[in-house]
Order: C-alpha cells, then structure tokens, then sequence
C-alpha cells in the first residue's frame, strides 16, 4: 500500500474548521475531566455552638442526620472558625487568613472582601463545575462583592448578616422572606431554612454532565430567634429556657434538612461521589447583658461565646463524607480550621491552586485518608479586631495564648504606653490539651512559652496587616453596568 499524502490549501475555511476542531477537543477534554470529578457540598450554619448536638453530650438536642455524615465518614473534634461569621465564610472560600482578605468584622465595611481574591467557587467554575451557593453570603452586598461576583453561577442570599437587619428590606422575616435570587429581589413563600434548602435541592438535582459545588449556608440559628411553633413546643414542655427551645428548635430544622440533603444524594446515585462537609462559622451567640451564653445552654464544659476567643467561640462541629474514599466512623483530634477547606477540597478535586495565590490553609486530605502527615507545630491565629494585642489568641495542638476581652465589638483604638503594658501583662496561657475548658491560666509558669506564642502572633500580625494595608478597602462601585441600581444601608 502507498503512503498517500493530502495536501491542504490554507483557506480562511479550513483555518477556522481546524481552530473549531482543536477548541472542541480540548473542551472535550476537560468536559472528561471534570466528569471524573467528585461533586462538592458544604452545609454551613450560623452561630451553632460545638455544645449544640447530641453526639457532644448535649442533653436535650438530638441531631441524627448531622451526626450521620460523620458515621459514613469522620468527625474532626478539634476543628477552629473565627469567632464571627464573616471572617469564618473569607477563610472558607479563600483558604487564606481573613485578615489578609479585608475582613475583620462584620459591620461597616468591616466584611467587604476584596474582590482581588480568588473564591473557590471561580476556581471551581474554571474547572468545570457548576456553582451555586443558598443562603448567606455576608462578604458585601453591592458589585463587585456578591455571590454572583465572585464565582457562584446560581445564587439565592439574603442581604447583611441576617435576616431582619437594615441591609434587606425593612420588616423582612424568616417566614415568607425577600431574598435575592441572582440579584434580583423575589418574595418566597414558606420558612427560610427550608426555602434555601429547596433551592439547594433543585441545583443539586438538575440534569448536567458537570459535577457541582453547593455551598448551603443557612442563617439558622442566627437570631432573631423565628421558627415554627412545632419545632420549638418539644423543647418548652421540659422547661428550657425560652430561647434556647427556640435555638433548638431550629437547629432541629437544621438537622431535617440536612437529612432531606442527605436523601436526595442517594435517590440521586451521586452519594458516593459527592464531598460533604458540615460545619459552623462559630460559637453560640452571647446574652445581651453578659459574655455569656443564655442559662441552660449546653456548651460541652467549653469557655466563652460568640466573639470569645475562648474554645466555645471558635471550636466548631465538624463533619465530612466522602463514601469509599474515606474510612466510616473516624474521629480525628488533629487541629484543623476552615482556612483548610479550599485546599482539601482542591486535593480531593485533583485541582492545583492558581500559583499567585498564597494559601494560609492546609490539606487534610491526608489525614483522612489516614496517611502519614507531618502537621508539625502549627499554629492558628484568632481575632476580631484590627488592632495590635487587643483581643486575640494563639493555638497550637497544646498551648493557647490568650489576650482576652470582655467586648471585643467596642475595642476603638490601638492602646499605648502604660495601657498596652497591662493588656501584655493579663496574657492568659492555657494547656488545651489537657484542660480544654480553659480554667487554669499558666502563663506565669511558663514565660517562655509565652514569649514564644507572642512573638508568633506578632509575626502573623504584621505579615498579614500589611498585605491588608496595600490593598486598602474595597470599594462599591456606583453606576457600574453590572448594577444600575445600589442600595446602601448602615452595612455599608
């Protein structure tokens, strides 16, 4: 047989045959790829306590469905948030330090993200996912901040950092709210929970050959405390008091719809190939008149609140399945926090990070799989304000520093002189290991460790300041194409 060789004329036709040839290759190619791809699910809830589960000994809450997904997979037991929710959902999609972000609080520009941050959500997106995140948000309400900004294709949020609060709409409630569904303003009938449930349900169930990320981040148990009657009388007849059978109660509703979640998986055949995390941003809410949760509330013997930088304002339930890839009924004692979220979920996606980026965050993929890691003496840095020493910890696998604060939320200015001199002499050292309920201050027993800690967080502090300095507040943009019309409240 002769060797026959064809010959083509360069055409403009044929140059554009073979550019649409070569383009539909390689978009077959990475269609393949991102078919083999597990999908990715995080349910994240608002202010729920680590005491708030029945699996951690609380003797009023039951929790089965929540608890399920750590019986099919592990339960990381000593897994850190921030002690405010903004900063806890920047960790997340970023796997970066909060404070590297822009975000340091929850109010007045406090929780703007700076848009030059890569969301997991578009790095997932250019991966080949389908991205969709129900519920809230909590980063910015106004281009270039929304969900919709920042990577997620589908979206429906509230505004602010709940429900009721001066960014939505004036009288705004959990029951038949308006939310934003792309940002678009839409009153939804039915009760919040279950609304972004439903939504979460439907992306999850839409016919495609793209693997999904949805990021189900409800608003319960966030106050106010508005849930239906049913879900709250259980917990009123055995007399407790009435805000937490009403914090119960929701998280009762939590836990239904976490099963409904769980259920579709399998109706769907996809369980098996679909991450799931469950998490909280942080600890319980405080009482309006002390730093302290409401009487009665079960905290697992931890110390503080929501805002405390004590282990029941930043230790948080944490569960995740991946069936056949990890081991059923694990618990795991190693230190983990969300900032390890965007590069486990990149590790179990095979997906690399974009080089620019400078992740805080590690993989725990290795750890769940039971393989050998080398976590070293890792260190976590907690704290809600901006200014230097006022209201932070250190956390090491064994130690905690602690600069404590009775009301983080009025700390207005960097202290000096002999001020600061009092703030570093009322550093508290804790051996969390071995008194994790943080009763028996060391720090005079061991300066060393101290000074040691100090010196660390000074280090942090300066490195991420800085980088938070040089790129300043992000800004709303006014009169842009892709928002004709801004609505700014206090938040902003």
């Amino acid at each position: 047989m002769k060797n026959v060789t064809v010959k083509f004329k360069q055409t403009k036709d044929t140059t554009i045959f073979f550019t649409f040839f070569l383009l539909t290759l390689l978009c077959s190619t990475t269609f393949l790829s991102a078919q083999n791809r597990p999908n990715v699910l995080i349910m994240l809830t608002d202010d729920q306590g680590y005491g708030d589960l029945g699996s951690h000994g609380n003797p009023y809450l039951k929790t089965p469905h929540i608890e399920e997904i750590g019986k099919q997979g592990l339960e990381m037991t000593h897994f850190f948030s921030y002690p405010n929710c903004s900063a806890t959902r920047a960790a997340i999609l970023t796997g970066r330090y909060p404070y590297r972000t822009g975000v340091t609080g929850v109010t007045q520009v406090d929780h703007f993200m700076n848009t030059s941050e890569e969301t997991l959500a578009e790095i997932l997106a250019k991966n080949g996912y389908r991205t969709g995140i129900f519920g809230k948000w909590h980063l910015g309400d106004n281009a270039p901040m929304r969900p919709t900004d920042q990577g997620f294709q589908e979206a429906l949020v509230h505004k602010g950092g709940g429900i009721g609060q001066a960014a939505g709409p004036a009288g705004n409630t959990y029951f038949d709210p308006i939310l934003e569904h792309n940002n678009e303003s839409k009153k939804y009938k039915g009760y919040c929970d279950d609304i972004f449930t439903d939504a979460a349900l439907d992306f999850i169930s839409k016919k495609s050959d793209q693997p999904f990320f949805t990021y189900l981040a409800t608003n319960l148990p966030h106050f106010p405390l508005e849930v239906p009657n049913e879900k709250v009388d259980p917990y009123r007849k055995i007399g407790l008091h009435e805000d937490n059978a009403r914090t119960y109660g929701m998280i009762d509703n939590i836990d239904a719809n976490v099963g409904r979640v769980l259920k579709r998986l399998k109706k769907l055949g996809i369980a098996d190939n679909t991450l799931v995390i469950f998490l909280s941003d942080n600890g319980p809410r405080h009482r309006r008149t002390k730093n302290d949760v409401y009487p009665g509330r079960w905290v697992s013997n931890l110390r503080g609140t929501k805002t405390s930088v004590y282990e029941c304002g930043i230790r948080v339930p944490f569960f995740v399945q991946w069936p056949k890839k990890i081991e059923k009924s694990q618990q795991k004692s190693t230190m983990g926090a969300v900032i390890d979220v965007l590069p486990t979920i990149l590790d179990v996606c095979k997906i690399e990070a974009p080089q620019h980026i400078k992740l805080d965050g590690k993989s725990l993929l290795p750890l769940w799989k039971n393989e050998k890691t080398d976590f070293g003496d890792r260190e976590m840095h907690y704290g809600p304000t901006v200014f230097k020493y006022m209201h932070f910890a250190v956390r090491t696998q064994k130690y905690k520093l602690v600069s404590p604060h009775d009301d983080p939320h009025h700390i207005l200015y960097q202290p000096k002189d002999e001020e600061l001199k009092e703030v570093l002499a009322n550093l508290e050292l804790y051996d969390v290991e071995n008194d994790p309920s943080e009763r028996i201050n060391i720090a005079k027993n061991h300066p060393e460790i101290v000074e040691n800690l100090l010196a660390r967080y000074e280090n942090w502090f300066d490195e991420v300041t800085e980088e938070r300095d040089s790129k300043g507040i992000q800004r709303i943009y006014l009169g842009n194409a892709i928002q004709r019309s801004t609505n700014l409240s206090q938040f902003d």
